[in-house]
């Protein structure tokens, strides 16, 4: 049979922590994961990469595949004459790596023995797969929270270890508090596990639909508020629209363009019912697109008694 780098197959050091070793299976699982990957050969790989986290996820198991030294990927390779006393005792299930497949030769010559008792003795298990989906909501929704529902392609594995995908209505409560671009965690709601293993789980993808007016950023809202030239100058008070109604906002004398203005708690709700984000309204001064004859006299009588330089900071340059 031929020798597999378990160490290599994964791209980690033979010194590398479990928690890189994990981290490595489960960035590699999903890249060839034959309901996700576009390359021929995806399955193969990801029962590479299943079967060598099966053996290096466990101290012991690890221990007993090190002993066996170090040799070239693919090298005629035979275990030692006393190897069975190293894999004695070892039960291996498909539960933590969610693969449900008979692993390599490699794997059987060195395990075999405990591998297929395990097997027969406690059955096939095989955790859901995880699912990923994205979800849009109004800023409306996001404000009080609500329920969705959609159908979903689900990854599930047989008993024979294929994969398949299996259409299931999926509904997910969306709680107050949740930002754009966030991913939520809904337990259980992923593909169906095997064996008595649990599901995988429902990774969902926060999206908030565009809004005329209001813009999020996490749980602040903007929004642009025209004021003509002078309200900017005199200062006004002026309606704006909120997710909750209109609300009053006091413009000083003197505003000028971009200055934002904070409403403060008017914007969405904060995860934990931590009170709720600001509303900052950003000022656009405007000019009216024509003139009538009486607004124009104005215009130019401004224009001769005003001793403002707007290019003040010009001069010297």
């Amino acid at each position: 049979m031929q020798y597999k780098d378990y160490y290599k197959i994964l791209g980690v050091t033979r010194d590398a922590s479990a928690d890189a070793i994990k981290k490595a299976y489960r960035l590699l699982a999903r890249k060839y994961h034959p309901d996700v990957s576009k390359e021929a050969d995806a399955e193969e790989k990801f029962k590479e990469v299943a079967e060598a986290y099966e053996v290096l996820k466990d101290p012991e198991k690890r221990s007993a595949y090190d002993q066996l030294g170090t040799w070239q990927p693919g090298q005629d390779f035979r275990p030692p004459p006393d190897w069975q006393r190293h894999a004695h005792g070892f039960h291996f299930q498909t539960g933590d790596t969610g693969a449900g497949f008979d692993f390599s030769d490699f794997f059987s010559e060195l395990f075999g023995g405990a591998a297929a008792g395990g097997r027969r003795d406690q059955g096939f298990v095989a955790r859901g797969q995880d699912v990923e989906a994205t979800v849009e909501l109004t800023l409306q929704q996001a404000l009080h929270g609500t329920e969705t529902s959609f159908q979903l392609a689900v990854p599930e594995t047989d008993a024979s270890g294929h994969f398949r995908r299996v259409a299931r209505q999926v509904k997910a409560r969306i709680p107050r508090g949740v930002s754009d671009g966030q991913t939520m965690r809904v337990p259980g709601k992923g593909g169906r596990g095997f064996g008595g293993a649990p599901d995988g789980d429902l990774y969902l993808k926060i999206r908030f639909r565009p809004h005329p007016l209001l813009r999020p950023v996490e749980h602040d809202l903007y929004i642009e508020v025209p004021v003509a030239p002078w309200e900017a100058a005199l200062g006004a008070t002026v309606d704006i629209p909120t997710l909750e109604g209109h609300a009053r906002l006091r413009i000083p004398a003197g505003g000028r363009a971009g200055q934002k203005l904070r409403l403060s708690g008017k914007g969405l709700p904060k995860p934990g019912g931590h009170g709720f984000g600001d509303l900052f309204a950003v000022l656009q001064v405007v000019v009216p697109g024509t003139l009538t004859d009486q607004e124009k006299a104005l215009f130019e009588e401004l224009a001769r008694s005003s001793g403002f330089e707007p290019r003040q900071h010009f001069k010297g340059h």
